[in-house]
C-alpha cells in the first residue's frame, strides 16, 4: 500500500489532487461514517487515491477515524467522518429588544445560544454587547475564538451590497454606518451583515417550513413589515439590497392597507369607540386584539379579518410578479396562524389565478438566527477546505 500511495502521489497533479480531496470530503459530509472502500466505489476513484485524500484531510484536521455504523457490516474496515468543530460559526440577530446569538458547528449543531435583552437598543451599545456575548458563547461551548470561521449578523434595514452601509433601519445610530466593518475590527473575525428578514427566509429554507421550496417569500409582520424573497433557491437581494421592502407597496396609492402593530392598534381603537360592546380596552395592542378574537369578541374578530385582508393585499403583488409557491408568515403578528391563515388563503384564492400556499414560520423568533447560521455554515464548509494547507503549515513542528 505504501508503494501504491507513493506512486499515486507522484502521478497526481495538484489540481486533480484538490478535486479528489474535495470529492471525498463532500461524500463524507453527505453520508458519514463511511469506509475508504465505499468512497472509492461510489466516487469512482482508486483506493490509493482515496487513501491519499483521506490522509491529507485527516492531517488538516477536517476528517477523523470513527467507529463504524453499528447498522452496517464493517468487515474490519476503517471508517471516517468529518470533524464537525473544524470551524464554528457565530450567528447574531440584532433586534429592537433582544440581541440573540448562537454558535454552531459544520454539522449545523448548536453548540451554545444566548439571548440578551437590551435596555437601549442602539448601535454603539450593541457593539459592546456583541463582544460580551461572543465571550459568553465561547465559554459555554468550551472553544477558543480562533475556531470561529465567520460571523453573520442580521439587522433591520437595507444593507447596501456594494458599500455595506445600512439604510432604512429602526435601530438608533445604525443609519448610514458600515456596521460589519466595525464588528470585524472589534472581533478580529470576518463579518457578514444581512437584512434580518432575508436571513429569516434562509433559516426557513434550511431548517423550517420552506425546506425543498425553490420559490417562496418570508413575510414578517410585527412593529414593521418586511419580506425575504427566495427565487430559484437563492436569496434575491435586488440591485441595492432593498428587495422585500413592503412598506413601499402602497406608496402613491390612497389605500389604508398597513398591517403592522401600530395600524392594528389604531383600527381596534377606532372600531371600539364606535361600538362599546367589545371587551377590548386601551392600549389595544395586537396580543390583546388576537386574544379577544380567540375568546369570541366580534369586534376583535372584525379587526383580525381586516388584518388578514391587508396581509393578503401585500402578498398579491409578490405572487403576481414572482409566482412564488409558498408564503411564510412570521413576526409577532404573522405568527397568529390559527386566526389569519384561513382568511388569507381564502382571499388569495379569490384574487389570484395561482394562489401560493400560505404557512406560519416553524422557527418563530429563531428564524433570523437560524438563517445567519445557515449563511455562515455554507461559507465555513468551503473555507475550512480552502484553508487546509495553512492549517497543515501552522501545525507542522
Amino acid at each position: 500500500m505504501a508503494d501504491l500511495d507513493h506512486s499515486a502521489r507522484r502521478a497526481t497533479p495538484p489540481l486533480l489532487k484538490h478535486l479528489n480531496e474535495r470529492k471525498v470530503l463532500d461524500m463524507l459530509r453527505a453520508d458519514a461514517p463511511i469506509s475508504r472502500a465505499e468512497i472509492s466505489r461510489r466516487a469512482g476513484i482508486s483506493k490509493p487515491t482515496v487513501s491519499l485524500a483521506l490522509r491529507s484531510l485527516v492531517d488538516a484536521g477536517l476528517v477523523r477515524e470513527v467507529d463504524h455504523d453499528p447498522g452496517r457490516p464493517s468487515y474490519g474496515a476503517v471508517f471516517f467522518e468529518p470533524v464537525p468543530d473544524a470551524a464554528l460559526v457565530l450567528g447574531l440577530d440584532l433586534g429592537a429588544r433582544f440581541l440573540r446569538g448562537a454558535l454552531c458547528d459544520l454539522r449545523g449543531e448548536i453548540r451554545a445560544r444566548h439571548d440578551v435583552e437590551q435596555a437601549a437598543a442602539d448601535a454603539d451599545a450593541a457593539l459592546a454587547v456583541i463582544a460580551t456575548l461572543r465571550t459568553s458563547l465561547l465559554s459555554v461551548a468550551e472553544v477558543v475564538a480562533d475556531r470561529i470561521d465567520s460571523v453573520v449578523v442580521g439587522v433591520p434595514g437595507v444593507v447596501n451590497t456594494e458599500t455595506g452601509r445600512i439604510d432604512m433601519t429602526s435601530i438608533p445610530g445604525l443609519e448610514g454606518r458600515s456596521f460589519g466593518d466595525e464588528i470585524e475590527q472589534q472581533l478580529g473575525t470576518a463579518v457578514t451583515v444581512e437584512n434580518d428578514i432575508a436571513l429569516a427566509a434562509l433559516g426557513e429554507q434550511w431548517l423550517g417550513v420552506a425546506r425543498g421550496v425553490d420559490d417562496f417569500v418570508f413575510l414578517s409582520i410585527g412593529t414593521g413589515l418586511g419580506a425575504g424573497l427566495v427565487l430559484r433557491g437563492e436569496l434575491h437581494r435586488g440591485r441595492h439590497g432593498a428587495a422585500g421592502e413592503l412598506d413601499l407597496v402602497s406608496a402613491g396609492v390612497d389605500l389604508d392597507i398597513d398591517p403592522c402593530a401600530e395600524a392594528i392598534s389604531s383600527l381596534a381603537q377606532e372600531i371600539t369607540m364606535r361600538d362599546g360592546s367589545s371587551l377590548l380596552r386601551p392600549p389595544y395592542d395586537p396580543p390583546a386584539v388576537f386574544a379577544a378574537a380567540r375568546s369570541g369578541d366580534k369586534l376583535a374578530g372584525a379587526v383580525v379579518e381586516e388584518e388578514a385582508r391587508r396581509i393578503a393585499l401585500h402578498v398579491v403583488p409578490i405572487a403576481a410578479v414572482a409566482d412564488v409557491a409558498l408564503v411564510v408568515l412570521g413576526g409577532g403578528i404573522g405568527s397568529n396562524g390559527d386566526l389569519l391563515l384561513a382568511p388569507i388563503r381564502r382571499l388569495l384564492a379569490e384574487l389570484l389565478p395561482y394562489p401560493p400556499r400560505v404557512e406560519v414560520s416553524s422557527l418563530g423568533d429563531a428564524a433570523v438566527l437560524t438563517g445567519a447560521l445557515a449563511v455562515g455554515r455554507r461559507s465555513a464548509l468551503d473555507n475550512v477546505f480552502l484553508e487546509r494547507k495553512r492549517r497543515l503549515t501552522t501545525s507542522a513542528p
